[in-house]
């Protein structure tokens, strides 16, 4: 479904991505796991558009992704749950949900997925006349994920959704993922959480200095000496 093949990522001058590449299958769950600073989050933008590769090539379903600016990144259903959220704080809940239809094909099935995503979420159905602003922090990351789902998305990439949030809060991201893929959404991911992350995914990639170093199923990754050590504190 998407492959990330050898991509060399930059800020300026400063290289961040050194050859990635890995794989998501449609309908998986894999997980980016790796210390702050490893390139996980500059690995999302790329893929979403937001960023360049100077080298290497993304593909979506034989579609160059590394061709393409974001907005037509999204039109083939790749979508980008930011980090901190990045809500429009002054606008209501329904704003900012209506704000992640705004292509042609979502735009069309807006009426439709706004019921299915307050189905999924009863407490932005309650919320919706809300200013995001005014909402806790698992709140907003409830409204961050269905402005996503508004977009129709075949790939969902989340990154750090639960950053911030209560242990309880957490689980409960967790089990929205969880939703999301069974309704047959395929899910990227990159958590803090590595424990629950690992237990959760299909698959999972290492990235350290840049690069991908270890990859595997989360039950692998979970008894690999390495990650113990380096990101389970064992």
């Amino acid at each position: 479904m998407l492959k990330v093949d050898a991509i060399d990522v930059f800020y300026g001058d400063l290289q961040v991505l050194w050859g990635s590449s890995f794989e998501v299958r449609e309908k998986e769950i894999v997980v980016l796991v790796g210390a702050n600073g490893a390139g996980k989050s500059t690995t999302l933008k790329t893929i979403s558009g937001l960023l360049r590769p100077k080298a290497g090539t993304i593909v979506f379903d034989g579609v160059r992704l590394d061709r393409l600016p974001a907005d037509r990144i999204i039109g083939h259903g790749v979508v980008h749950v930011p980090e901190a959220r990045r809500l429009f704080r002054e606008m209501s809940v329904e704003e900012n949900m209506v704000m992640g239809s705004l292509a042609p094909e979502a735009r069309k099935k807006r009426r439709e997925t706004l019921a299915w995503v307050y189905e999924l979420f009863p407490r932005m159905k309650e919320r919706r006349k809300q200013a995001a602003g005014t909402l806790s922090g698992g709140e907003q990351q409830m409204c961050a994920i269905g402005r996503g789902l508004m977009a129709l998305p075949r790939l969902l990439m989340f990154d750090e959704p639960s950053l911030g949030l209560a242990p309880i809060l957490v689980e409960d991201v967790f089990n929205i993922v969880k939703r999301i893929n069974k309704e047959g959404v395929t899910v990227l991911l990159v958590e803090q959480n590595v424990r629950q992350t690992l237990a959760l995914c299909d698959r999972a990639y290492v990235l350290e200095n840049g690069s991908v170093v270890l990859q595997g199923t989360g039950k692998e990754l979970l008894a690999d000496p390495h990650v113990k050590e380096a990101y389970l504190g064992l």
